[in-house]
């Protein structure tokens, strides 16, 4: 079961398992184009495995085209400084929420896999996934407040972000003493696990990715 929903102050997506809740909970982070199909159709992925999923509208109603590398920077320029505010609001409302059963994770994509470990940084998560997480060098000098495992999924042909910034990533956490995995996948680029774009989308790849994720959140939020 899907619908519209808000928390906080910001709208979005939510999917429901059919099973009777409480449920454990994940936020479901858009990538740098927005709450698109794509994003809603992970959330839906998520409910099916036994969870609460919400897919916050980041952008407010606005959308990229996929492929408008512009407008999605300019959105990303736009709202991005006011997101992770956002997304604390939307954790500090789903925690008491009574669908919630109070294990929270979150999972990103692109944008939104440097946000969620933002929001991992900020909030006490019980775990955080990031898929390929643009721009995530940018908050390093903030990961000592991070306490949640980490899983971490990127491409080794991933332009974004280089394999030298996923080995310094893997080894901060290390130092942190932080539970996680860092997977870099060979002959992938960025946004493998997007299934509805041929150009990018690596079905091997992304179904190895997949089982990693249900099994990590199945270990922390379960």
């Amino acid at each position: 079961m899907s619908e519209l929903t808000q928390f906080g102050t910001v709208k979005g997506y939510l999917a429901k398992p059919r099973n009777k809740g409480p449920w454990p909970t994940l936020l479901v982070i858009q990538e740098w184009w927005g709450l698109d199909a794509q994003t809603k159709s992970i959330a839906n992925r998520f409910a099916a495995e036994g969870y609460l999923a919400f897919a916050p509208d980041l952008y407010h109603g606005e959308l990229a085209a996929l492929g408008d590398a512009d407008k999605a920077m300019s959105l990303v320029q736009k709202y991005g400084p006011t997101a992770p505010d956002e997304l604390e609001k939307i954790f500090d409302a789903l925690q008491f929420h009574p669908d919630c059963s109070g294990k929270i994770g979150s999972v990103g994509f692109c944008f939104g896999g440097r946000m969620a470990l933002m929001l991992g940084i900020r909030r006490p998560l019980d775990a955080v996934c990031s898929f390929y997480g643009g721009g995530m060098q940018t908050i390093f000098d903030q990961m000592s407040s991070l306490r949640a495992p980490v899983l971490g999924l990127f491409g080794d042909q991933d332009q974004s972000i280089p394999v030298g910034t996923v080995e310094q990533f893997d080894k901060l956490l290390d130092t942190l003493g932080l539970e996680h995995e860092i997977i870099v996948y060979p002959n992938s680029g960025h946004a493998f696990f997007r299934d509805s774009d041929p150009n990018v989308y690596k079905p091997i790849a992304a179904k190895d990715a997949w089982e990693r994720v249900k099994k990590f959140f199945a270990k922390h939020l379960k």
